[in-house]
């Protein structure tokens, strides 16, 4: 997840856990040992601790099917150094991110500075049109620290199953700061996904590791973090979304290209597959 995680009344994290997309120091982007991102292949799948799974592919009620997404040109993998994080209502943050299917040295570039830009803005995840390139791609590292945990690589990613049992977590995001609020989602999932050499892998999340998934995996599919809150809990933050706003209008000159005022509601994107 790009943003902030609190532990919510019903959570068994400690609210001292890292942050969704966190670390208090930076990394050097030719410091990363590219090799940790292709082990997440062979890493065993853990079980689920509780709550049953879905027998069918989760793709969270998208905007658009997956079917529709093109492969990234070599244009589209293009960005610029050092990475900035787009900020709601920035409209990078709703459209259609492609899948990728070139593995080059350009792509792990854009991995390590993705990794970089993370740790260096006190985050545990992050997704690629978070920092402006619209394609299947996003990281994560649950303990926040360079050097320390896991750096995962998911690229071109699929829930295929979802657990029954939904938690409950103040979350937060990169894209929107200083903004937190309760977020619903699947307690354990299961997911395919690519590493950044191309190989295909499987494997099970479950805790704070599933949350960011999760919170990452929606800004891959154009969904934000406000689309999954229920209506009171929204009407909470609405103030503050009012503000990103303004100051997008004031940074670029542009009208915002949406507004909380005109907001449907709670997008039908909070539910989840039953058997």
């Amino acid at each position: 997840m790009a943003g902030r995680l609190h532990q919510a009344s019903s959570a068994c994290f400690s609210s001292l856990l890292p942050r969704l997309s966190l670390s208090r120091q930076s990394i050097s982007p030719l410091s990363l040992d590219f090799r940790r991102f292709s082990s997440c292949a062979k890493l065993p799948l853990a079980s689920s601790s509780s709550g049953s799974f879905s027998t069918r592919a989760w793709r969270g009620d998208l905007p658009f099917s997956t079917k529709e997404l093109e492969f990234a040109t070599e244009e589209d993998l293009k960005f610029q150094s050092p990475l900035k994080i787009v900020e709601y209502p920035d409209p990078i943050l709703r459209a259609k991110n492609k899948r990728i299917n070139t593995f080059d040295d350009n792509l792990e570039k854009l991995v390590a500075e993705m990794f970089d830009v993370m740790y260096k803005t006190d985050g545990i995840g992050l997704s690629a049109p978070q920092v402006g390139v619209n394609v299947q791609l996003m990281v994560f590292n649950s303990a926040g620290e360079p050097g320390e945990g896991e750096e995962m690589v998911l690229i071109n990613p699929v829930i295929y199953k979802a657990s029954k049992r939904i938690t409950t977590f103040n979350e937060g995001c990169l894209s929107f700061p200083g903004i937190y609020a309760d977020v619903e989602r699947p307690a354990t999932i299961k997911v395919d996904a690519r590493d950044v050499t191309g190989a295909k892998f499987k494997i099970n999340l479950s805790g704070l590791s599933a949350r960011v998934f999760q919170h990452e995996f929606d800004h891959l599919k154009g969904i934000l973090f406000f689309d999954r809150m229920a209506t009171d809990v929204l009407e909470t933050i609405r103030a503050d979304l009012k503000v990103l706003e303004e100051k997008y209008e004031q940074r670029t000159g542009k009208q915002r290209p949406e507004s909380i005022e005109s907001y449907l509601g709670t997008r039908q994107v909070a539910g989840f597959p039953q058997v």
